[in-house]
């Protein structure tokens, strides 16, 4: 955790204790937030991103033992520190072997155990994201952060990301939608020195126009009819970390010239405000339309769209790189496993080439879908290609006969079709080796994977 803010979370109802208690800890040399309840402490941390959380038990609402709950659905769930007043060894026994909370304090807190033990959850945490790290890199180079991809394509997206993440520049991140725009924006928060602090992400195409100035700069009460209080915008909430324009082709042009402004000085006003606000954050936008054909149509400034596109990371669409579908299937499935409740252990040969035969126009978000339905459906074993949407027809052509290892073309059978029976018996032989496929082919893996997109699924592989 060198070189990085050390954020500690304090959750307790009762105002005087809960300052106190952060007054202490900033004492220490770390950067103390605090939140009311359980619910306050699950909106700050999506603002926030704490290290260690330090919870009473005893709350209104949303108590300690309800945050730990809803901590361990989380993927990096902070260690959690929980203090009471009703100490006894089995509620400890509970917090920390059940819940998952790092240790367990009895009130009145003794200043030095606490200090001792957020010093060890700094530690714990370090070394559990080293492991994880770790264990990414003996996996193979097929992962970065959330990214999963084994093709070229993919690789030199990775080595981009690799050499801009620790930077400061600004990214313009383009592709189809559902390729994976903000999982990209997200890796590269990551992996920048700002991976501690806030990352926001807004979608400018969600928002009306009336509404997309003070979303992203804030308004003053009484700045326009509705306005009953002061809010802070995306900017703000982002200072110290990351701010994500998506879909910043469809940001209105008056709106652009403001945001150009933002990003010349790194100051915001607020809707109504008299004053500008300093800020340090690190924009990323992304979008999947084309902005230098919005630029010649006057929907898009030519001096945003170079001031935003200091570094380019285009994402490739899933049908240009069909060799990265098993390997978001073998990532993506057990996630799904957990999330249902589910024991699915893989695919037999005749669904997955059905899903590489596929050409995926809603890209990973599809395949996604298409995963989830086809994991609850099935429950445990491998999926079948029942299990799996229906993609459109398959089967071999008729005329043809298709032995154990030989097929039969009758006269007048069409190239493509004796191309087809050929590739499915080999299939069939290798069991559904696609590598090994390829080599008694003669062709390469990737034209393997060309001609089972072009063809479509194939029975019996």
């Amino acid at each position: 955790m060198e070189g990085q803010r050390k954020t500690i979370l304090v959750v307790d109802d009762e105002a005087n204790q809960r300052t106190a208690l952060a007054s202490m800890i900033a004492g220490w040399g770390y950067d103390a937030r605090t939140a009311s309840d359980g619910e306050d402490a699950l909106r700050q941390m999506q603002l926030n991103e704490p290290a260690v959380i330090v919870t009473d038990l005893m709350m209104p609402g949303m108590d300690g033992a309800e945050l730990l709950r809803r901590l361990r659905e989380l993927p990096d769930a902070p260690p959690a520190i929980m203090l009471t007043a009703f100490g006894s060894l089995e509620t400890a026994i509970q917090m920390v072997h059940e819940l998952g909370a790092y240790w367990f304090l009895e009130k009145p807190l003794q200043p030095g155990a606490l200090k001792l033990l957020l010093s060890r959850a700094f530690e714990h945490r370090r070394l559990r994201a080293d492991n994880e790290r770790l264990a990414r890199q003996l996996a193979g180079q097929g992962v970065l952060e959330d990214l999963v991809g084994v093709s070229s394509q993919m690789q030199e997206v990775f080595s981009l990301l690799r050499q801009v993440g620790p930077t400061s520049a600004t990214v313009l991140i383009t592709g189809e939608s559902g390729t994976g725009k903000e999982l990209v924006a997200r890796a590269i928060h990551r992996l920048s020195p700002r991976a501690s602090g806030p990352f926001i992400a807004v979608n400018c195409a969600a928002l009306p126009d009336s509404l997309i100035e003070s979303e992203l700069f804030g308004h003053e009460k009484g700045a326009f009819t509705g306005a009953i209080e002061r809010r802070r915008g995306c900017f703000e909430l982002a200072d110290g970390g990351t701010l994500l324009l998506d879909e910043i082709g469809d940001m209105p042009l008056p709106t652009q010239a403001t945001l150009l402004r933002v990003l010349e000085d790194h100051r915001v006003r607020r809707l109504g405000g008299s004053r500008e606000i300093q800020i340090d954050v690190r924009v990323l936008a992304s979008t999947n339309r084309d902005l230098s054909g919005s630029i010649r149509e006057n929907r898009f400034r030519e001096d945003l769209y170079f001031r935003l596109n200091v570094f380019h990371v285009d994402l490739p669409p899933l049908r240009e790189r069909p060799e990265d579908i098993e390997a978001l299937c073998d990532a993506m499935v057990p996630q799904m496993n957990q999330r249902h409740g589910c024991k699915v252990t893989g695919f037999e040969a005749v669904a997955m080439n059905t899903l590489l035969a596929h050409r995926w126009p809603g890209n990973a978000r599809e395949l996604r879908n298409a995963l989830e339905r086809a994991v609850i459906l099935a429950g445990e074993g491998a999926i079948r290609t029942e299990h799996l949407p229906r993609f459109g027809a398959a089967g071999m052509e008729a005329g043809i006969q298709s032995g154990l290892d030989s097929v039969t073309l009758p006269v007048g059978t069409r190239v493509e079709q004796g191309e087809r029976a050929l590739i499915e018996l080999t299939l069939r032989h290798t069991k559904g080796n696609r590598t090994r496929a390829a080599a008694i082919l003669g062709v390469s893996v990737k034209t393997l994977f060309n001609k089972l997109r072009d063809y479509g699924p194939l029975e019996g592989a």
